[in-house]
């Protein structure tokens, strides 16, 4: 359904993404992991058209889409979230996902300035649809109150039900769970794979494990701007590379790790001057 081939992102003389290759296929939730700085929102930047792709191809649906604006990346079925949460606080929850609908509208300035029929049938079944992603992500008895009024938790819903009324058939969430506590985090799970069993197709950075290891069907690992692993759960829990990256080298960790009696205790074979050293 979505693939990048060979992206490579370069800010001046810095390469933030190197070469980086993978895809998405239909119904899959992907995560797209590694340390802070590894160029993961980058890609999503690249991906939806919020900064330059140097070298390589986005693909979606068999159409390139690289170098596309991102109002465009939207109409053509690829939305995304932010790590920082973005709505509208005066709004209530219910006009924050049918604003988010407009792209969709068929009627011009002339139409809403007459409230013409076509106007108020879209607004209703706008609305009907509103209600319904609403009911998904857990947010009816919500719809009515203004969205600065709702916990932070419920605003990272809220950001994906305003994504979800772009009616996108690839889902790109950044971050999702960032600062949510553990029960927020537990909803969060259960929503996303919700959207995965509905028929939804997501691609997901994220630093929760937790999460990423209970919900992904598949995984890649960025480490600066290198893709460094790629395969399920269990493969990329496994794998030294990806342990190395966000827990450094192993002898590094075995110093960093080692038990405090471990490193006081001397071995018995090593002289005096090596134990005192």
């Amino acid at each position: 359904m979505f693939e990048i081939k060979g992206l490579t992102v370069v800010f001046g003389g810095l390469v933030a993404v190197n070469d980086v290759s993978f895809e998405v296929r239909k119904n899959e939730i992907v995560s797209l992991i590694g340390p802070n700085g590894a160029g993961k929102t980058t890609i999503f930047n690249a991906i939806t058209g919020f900064c330059h792709v140097s070298k390589g191809h986005v693909v979606f649906k068999g159409e390139d889409l690289t170098g596309f604006k991102p109002h465009e990346v939207a109409k053509k079925g690829i939305t995304r979230t932010f790590q920082i949460t973005h709505i509208f606080p005066e709004l209530t929850v219910l006009d924050n996902v049918i604003t988010a609908a407009n792209q969709q509208f068929k009627s011009g300035f002339w139409d809403v300035l007459i409230n013409s029929a076509l106007v108020k049938n879209e607004e209703k079944v706008f609305r009907e649809k509103a209600l319904e992603i609403l009911d998904v992500c857990g947010l009816m008895d919500r719809r009515d109150i203004e969205a600065k009024y709702i916990p932070y938790g419920e605003g990272r819903l809220l950001e994906i039900a305003i994504a979800l009324a772009t009616n996108p058939e690839l889902l790109l969430l950044d971050e999702p769970a960032c600062s949510l506590n553990p029960n927020e985090t537990n909803v969060l799970m259960t929503l996303i794979k919700k959207l995965r069993d509905i028929g939804y197709t997501i691609l997901l950075v994220e630093h929760d494990m937790k999460l990423v290891m209970n919900i992904s069907d598949r995984i890649e690992v960025i480490n600066f701007g290198l893709q460094i692993a790629k395969g399920t759960p269990k493969e990329i829990a496994e794998n030294e590379k990806v342990i190395e990256a966000y827990l450094g080298s192993k002898n590094l960790r075995e110093k960093r790790y080692r038990r405090p009696d471990a490193v006081t205790k001397p071995v018995a074979d090593r002289s005096a001057a090596a134990v005192s050293a």
